[in-house]
């Protein structure tokens, strides 16, 4: 609060008030001035952009997430048994093949053309398993599986090569034999004969499997 004594104090607060009414003046013109060249500044924008349209929120696919198909993990394990189980190394198979010039086999219900054609050629291979170098056991699994593929995806006529036993101790073909009883066993083998010398002779059997795939 301010106290007038005299004159000249009076003068004082008079110029006080003058000063303070003209800031207060220049401000608003401040102000005033800003807010116009606000506008004129959005004016100028909305004039060079010219009408706008809002941008369409493209449509988005509900898309559905397919579940993974369970790992068969129980049949592999089945196909894993029943393959141990049907090839025995105990089977002996020997009764069951023919030994004339060649020796061939056929499963009981098929004909002796069969063996023949085989024979002949009449079916193309279509797939081969060479079971040079491996022991037995590694043997019978391999032979067990490449069986059950091959006719899985539909190959008719296989030649699986057993080898003569030429590196054999005492010359010996070790798994000539099994082959033999082991393909003898499995219900997807129909017949099988010894290869024609141009395909291994005594060292491979042409095998000849079910329909399948």
């Amino acid at each position: 609060m301010v106290t007038v004594k005299s004159l000249a104090d009076l003068k004082q607060v008079k110029k006080a008030i003058e000063t303070q009414a003209k800031v207060e003046a220049e401000r608003k013109a401040e102000a005033a001035k800003r807010a116009r060249q606000a506008t004129a500044d959005r004016d100028l924008f909305l004039q060079a952009a010219g009408k706008v349209q809002p941008l369409a929120v493209p449509a988005k696919a509900a898309l559905k997430t397919e579940k993974p198909q369970p790992l068969p993990i129980q049949r592999q394990r089945d196909e894993e048994a029943a393959l141990k189980e049907t090839i025995s190394d105990e089977f002996d198979a020997s009764t069951l093949l023919e030994t004339d010039e060649h020796l061939s086999y056929r499963r009981p219900g098929i004909g002796p053309d069969v063996t023949r054609k085989l024979r002949r050629g009449d079916w193309a291979i279509q797939g081969q398993l060479d079971l040079h170098g491996l022991r037995t056991e590694d043997a019978r699994e391999a032979l067990g599986q490449f069986i059950r593929e091959a006719q899985k995806h539909g190959l008719r006529c296989v030649r699986v090569v057993h080898g003569k036993g030429l590196g054999s101790p005492g010359k010996t073909p070790v798994l000539k034999g099994r082959v033999q009883s082991w393909l003898a066993q499995k219900k997807e083998v129909l017949a099988f004969v010894q290869a024609r010398p141009a395909e291994g002779g005594a060292g491979a059997l042409v095998v000849l499997l079910q329909p399948g795939g």
